[in-house]
């Protein structure tokens, strides 16, 4: 029998799929400092962002035969070390994209309406000084014909330009591979509209000094962050920079610095470089919107995302139960 270890947990739909199928799947958590002691008994585990798969682990794991992550990042999981020792790796790229691009304008439109900071303040404020809250918060912005920087094209890049396409934002995308995508903006049900949009990418230097918004959708697994002082510094004055990647693609103190000079106007966190004891400047700043790494926990992304991996890991082992 196929033996899983559900260790950050699994969709209901993909558990009863791989339970149907004759596969033991648990689900009770693990703690990390003794996966290498369970672990060595299953023939994949399944992760998402909390549970680390280190070099230790594995080597001490000779039946395991797939790590499954239920996500787009690979940065918990030592991808080399696995795969020399003939460990298929495998992740969920396309079924949150949808999630994390609504996400992202989720925090567009709380930093451009100040909302994150309206709800913090009304209830302890809202019913002695409505009136000064009201002058206070009233000077927000629209989306529509502002510009929108997206670092990195792939699924989830492509999402949010389809979104900011459709809200009427002038999209300049950059990507190191990716020179033109046709976008498909799909009328909810409608079979009467259809629309597609021609993106070109375009060179990082122009979208840093043109636009007024910047959310980042890469890869990251550490060295350089991909946004440090340097880059702040060619951006356009009062700009909202978003992320929802990776924690540590943006460096934190030089993201605090350009807050407290006025360049960076908001910023819209879901990720951190120290997870899950975020920087407290960080949660506490009054011009920062942030979320708990939450980008991809949404029910139907999760659905999604625990049928893929159950679909996947079938079909890696076909019959053998």
């Amino acid at each position: 029998m196929i033996k899983i270890l559900a260790n950050d947990g699994i969709h209901e739909d993909g558990l009863t799929l791989l339970e149907e199928a004759g596969y033991q799947v648990d689900t009770k958590k693990v703690l990390q400092e003794d996966l290498h002691k369970v672990l060595p008994a299953y023939d994949v585990i399944i992760v998402r962002s909390a549970t680390k798969v280190t070099k230790e682990v594995i080597e001490a794991c000779p039946n395991l035969k797939i790590i499954a992550r239920g996500g787009v990042g690979l940065d918990n999981i030592d991808v080399e070390c696995a795969r020399a020792r003939g460990i298929t790796v495998m992740n969920t790229p396309a079924s949150s994209s949808q999630a994390v691009a609504e996400l992202t304008f989720a925090h567009m439109f709380s930093l451009a309406r100040k909302l994150y900071l309206s709800n913090r303040v009304m209830p302890a404020k809202g019913q002695t000084d409505f009136k000064n809250l009201k002058k206070t918060y009233s000077d927000g912005v629209q989306l529509r014909g502002k510009t929108l920087g997206i670092l990195g094209f792939g699924r989830i890049g492509r999402e949010v330009a389809r979104i900011g396409v459709a809200l009427g934002m002038h999209v300049l995308a950059v990507d190191m591979v990716v020179d033109e995508v046709e976008i498909d903006i799909n009328v909810y049900n409608s079979e009467d509209v259809s629309l597609s949009v021609r993106v070109r990418t375009h060179e990082l230097e122009e979208m840093l000094a043109k636009s007024d918004f910047i959310t980042l959708h890469v890869p990251f697994s550490g060295g350089r962050p991909l946004i440090t002082g340097e880059e702040i510094s060619r951006m356009k004055a009062g700009v909202f920079l978003i992320n929802t990647s990776r924690g540590g693609a943006i460096d934190e103190l030089a993201l605090l610095e350009g807050l407290k000079s006025g360049k960076i106007a908001g910023v819209g966190l879901d990720v951190f470089d120290d997870e899950p004891k975020p920087r407290k400047e960080l949660l506490d700043h009054p011009k920062i919107s942030v979320t708990p790494h939450i980008g991809a926990s949404t029910q139907e992304a999760q659905g999604l995302i625990g049928l893929e991996l159950a679909d996947r890991i079938l079909a890696f082992f076909g019959d053998d139960k």
